[in-house]
């Protein structure tokens, strides 16, 4: 199996290839150089592997929350090349890769992944580890959202488990460490602030889901938001509202 992964939602710029389970990567701290900087990754990383696009079984994107603009850029380029190689493509949860990486590099079972989502808000989804069987990666340890991922203040995020320790990750503990500190006080033993999505993490999660069968058409590979997601919710709401 092989499966190339990008990742450029927030200011982490990755790319990371799978083969029969070894990865490769590419990262770089780079805000607002996506652009420039993704397509030399991936190929540096098929030049390395002497492969080709063509020769891939599927590709994989952080599919958001994250960036406006840098979601549409992983978006684009992927439908771009499975479009011309006609491959499948597994929209992955960036806060599902910040998840998977404090599991991989820590163990610690449980993980609120938060991202900045700006005016105040974060971008925030509980993450546990499966318990599922399937896949190549069964007994590996991967990570599973608990509940939905949302979008909200500091004051309205609820833990899934409140008897859990949690570990918080992201770039949400950087910008509202005091607020998330004081509204889940003890229920979060530790932090790592400094996680971005990563697509060796997209890409380890993309490898269970293709085997499990979630891959879609190049033109189902749609990025989340998540706030378009709240503005529906209300604007339905409204019109409920309005009919009464």
């Amino acid at each position: 199996m092989k499966i190339l992964a990008i990742d450029t939602a927030t200011e982490a710029c990755s790319a990371a290839l799978y083969i029969e389970g070894e990865i490769t990567h590419q990262y770089q701290l780079a805000p607002r150089e996506h652009t420039r900087l993704i397509l030399t990754m991936v190929e540096t990383l098929l030049d390395q592997s002497a492969i080709k696009i063509a020769d891939l079984d599927a590709l994989a994107f952080g599919r958001g929350p994250g960036s406006f603009t840098g979601v549409r850029i992983a978006t684009g380029v992927v439908q771009g090349f499975a479009f011309a190689a006609d491959l499948p493509v597994l929209p992955v949860s960036t806060l599902a890769s910040l998840a998977q990486q404090v599991y991989d590099q820590h163990q610690q079972t449980s993980v609120l992944a938060g991202i900045d989502a700006r005016m105040g808000e974060i971008y925030w989804g509980c993450y546990q580890l499966a318990n599922y069987n399937s896949g190549p990666n069964s007994g590996q340890g991967l990570m599973q959202l608990v509940g939905q991922e949302q979008v909200s203040a500091v004051e309205n995020i609820q833990l899934a488990d409140k008897t859990e320790h949690w570990c918080g990750a992201g770039s949400a503990w950087d910008s509202y460490s005091e607020q998330l500190n004081k509204h889940l006080g003890q229920q979060i033993k530790q932090s790592y602030a400094d996680y971005f999505p990563h697509s060796a993490s997209i890409v380890r999660l993309a490898a269970d889901a293709f085997q499990r069968g979630e891959a879609v058409e190049a033109s189902q590979a749609l990025p989340v938001y998540l706030r378009n997601d709240v503005a529906k919710k209300k604007k339905t709401q409204m019109d409920v509202n309005n009919r009464k």
